[in-house]
């Protein structure tokens, strides 16, 4: 019998996972059925089944696979000196993310900011997928840590504030702008580069300015 290749394997294993992404996306993770999956990708039970158990552990290789994308690409950062500006970095590692799933699409729009949606909504339900996605984002988040501390050492960033704080700030602008893409539609990554670019350009006697007039 002729020996299957890695390249075989790995193919397969990719196509089901997008296969599972798609029906996930679609549908929601309740709604999606291991016979969906199989419908989608063209596969036999026992094609898929060697690959994975069921839909928990599909869900779960899919997460893991996204966060550790991102978690090398800002590792790769962490390496710099100094690392890329945070608009400049942010709209890197997420036009990557998205463009590395730009195939994937469900009624004509990324399906990848839908899922990310559903993967949230999950982790209310199944703790063990709510620890993978806690311990993934904290690893990015420890990387964009060191990240800050990178800025701070090159004088490009203020250092009366906590690393851990910028690094919380920067991943919920990241994940709000994935939400904004699922209930509005597609945007593309320079949206959030420039607004990033902004904000972070503000100079301090202009904030000063502003805050005495609020007051």
């Amino acid at each position: 019998m002729a020996r299957v290749s890695q390249e075989h394997l790995d193919a397969r294993r990719r196509q089901i996972l997008d296969g599972a992404a798609l029906c996930f996306a679609r549908n929601g993770f309740h709604a999606t059925s291991m016979q969906d999956v199989l419908k989608e990708v063209d596969l036999s039970a026992g094609a898929v089944y060697r690959y994975f158990s069921g839909k928990e552990e599909l869900i779960g290789a899919i997460v893991a696979e996204v966060i550790g994308s991102v978690r090398e690409a800002f590792e790769e950062a962490v390496r710099l000196s100094p690392p890329p500006p945070p608009d400049r970095l942010v709209a890197s590692v997420l036009g990557r993310t998205l463009a590395a799933r730009e195939s994937l699409v469900v009624d004509g729009r990324p399906a990848f900011p839908r899922l990310v949606i559903q993967v949230w909504t999950e982790t209310l339900r199944n703790e063990e997928l709510a620890l993978i996605l806690r311990e993934g984002y904290g690893s990015v988040r420890a990387a964009w840590g060191e990240i800050v501390e990178g800025y701070q050492r090159a004088g490009m960033m203020r250092a009366d504030v906590a690393p851990d704080h910028v690094a919380r700030t920067m991943i919920a602008c990241v994940l709000g702008f994935i939400a904004q893409q699922s209930l509005f539609g597609p945007a593309p990554v320079e949206v959030l580069q420039d607004g990033l670019r902004a904000l972070t350009t503000m100079r301090a006697e202009d904030t000063a300015t502003g805050g005495s007039q609020l007051g």
